[in-house]
């Protein structure tokens, strides 16, 4: 969430209060959709409302996975979400219907679900205020599904935030949490049922094509040094400004490190400016689709934000076992265990020291690439991950016609 959409939030948080009846860019393993299978016993097929509030890496790979799996199991799937989403994570290709994020649209697709299931607390809000049409005894009940969080926000911008997460998590009937601080962080909000749902990070299909990590390298002028990188919007919760600021300290390095940053964001003319005016080893690589690919051909991989739940960048580090520097923040020492190096956010001098630290020894950067792998491998699967939502759903149904 940005300052700038605080007052439009505001107004809809005001109207959001839960009725009684209330109370009870990696892309998918499967680019092609499966033919769906029949619903069992005969009953009309599960129609299900994807709700997203922005287009999110982490929230919308998800949501394409799921979109995925569900409509395999013969579940109907409808997206709601930004136009730019589906353009970028061709929810349609996955076997969904897609309507854009309008009000009256997602209304209407809301009025006509079984359950709708909301990805952020954003998108939680809305699809909250669209259920609040329906007549009670028709309503579908709310699943929430909450990636991130601010849980340390302050200020204006911190009090709403807060305001946004209680009437979000007391107007769903279940509240999924991405790590158990965001379960927890549910339950602190009122959330009546908060569990556990680790999202997976979608695997390619078949035998992955052997990446060249020299040419990679060669794109991006580090072939004879070391290669360092960062991926993630170029926001101000991603603590790039305090990655900058170790940056600095590499310049003194022989060879000096390259930190690319891929991503795209509001940050980015400012971050540019300074890069330029400090000399920094640097470069801003914009939106990238190939990231994945940038990933593996880097020697560190670095998370340096203020908060994360159930990092995308960490997930996929740690699975193609190049080593990895992050903040001991959120989710993030849940999810890494001891096969990452773990730093305390804001502290640039300690970032600083674990990078070059890494980049100097080989041997325990391999080490930490085999520990990545092998934490990697004790993850959820995808299918795991829809089995578990899909439970969800069908325990609500359950709940619904009893």
């Amino acid at each position: 969430m940005v300052p700038e959409r605080a007052c439009g939030l505001a107004s809809l948080a005001t109207s959001l209060t839960p009725s009684p009846s209330q109370e009870l860019r990696p892309v998918s393993s499967s680019p092609v959709p499966v033919p769906a299978q029949s619903p069992p016993y005969g009953r009309p097929p599960l129609r299900t409302v994807q709700v997203l509030g922005g287009a999110g890496a982490g929230s919308s790979t998800h949501v394409r996975s799921l979109t995925n799996g569900l409509a395999a199991r013969g579940v109907r799937v409808t997206v709601c979400a930004p136009a730019e989403a589906e353009g970028e994570y061709d929810f349609t290709g996955a076997g969904a219907s897609f309507a854009p994020d309008a009000v009256s649209t997602l209304r209407a697709a809301c009025a006509g679900a079984d359950v709708v299931h909301a990805h952020g607390v954003r998108a939680g809000m809305r699809a909250a205020l669209a259920l609040r049409g329906s007549g009670p005894g028709r309503r579908a009940p709310l699943v929430v599904t909450w990636h991130g969080g601010a849980p340390d926000a302050e200020g204006a911008l911190g009090r709403l935030t807060r305001l946004l997460e209680r009437r979000v998590a007391r107007a769903a009937a279940v509240v999924l949490g991405a790590s158990t601080e965001l379960v927890d962080l549910a339950r602190m909000r009122g959330a009546r049922d908060a569990r556990l749902a680790p999202v997976a990070v979608p695997v390619p299909a078949g035998p992955e094509a052997a990446a060249d990590p020299g040419k990679a390298r060669a794109e991006l002028g580090a072939v004879e040094r070391p290669l360092v990188i960062a991926v993630g919007s170029l926001v101000p919760r991603r603590g790039y400004f305090v990655l900058l600021d170790a940056a600095r300290a590499w310049r003194v390095l022989d060879p000096v490190p390259l930190l690319v940053i891929a991503g795209e964001g509001p940050l980015r003319a400012e971050l540019a400016r300074r890069i330029e005016a400090e000399g920094l080893p640097v470069r801003l690589l914009g939106r990238r689709r190939d990231a994945a690919e940038l990933l593996a051909a880097a020697d560190v991989a670095v998370l340096p934000s203020r908060w994360e739940g159930r990092s995308l960048l960490a997930q996929e580090a740690l699975r193609a076992g190049v080593a990895l520097v992050a903040t001991a923040v959120g989710g993030v020492p849940e999810l890494v265990g001891d096969a990452a190096v773990l730093v305390p956010y804001g502290d640039h001098g300690a970032l600083s020291a674990a990078v070059a630290g890494l980049l100097g020894d080989p041997a325990r950067r391999a080490a930490l690439g085999a520990a990545g792998r092998s934490r990697a491998a004790t993850w959820p699967s995808e299918d795991d991950t829809v089995a578990q939502v899909l439970s969800v759903y069908d325990e609500l149904m359950a709940r619904r016609r009893s």
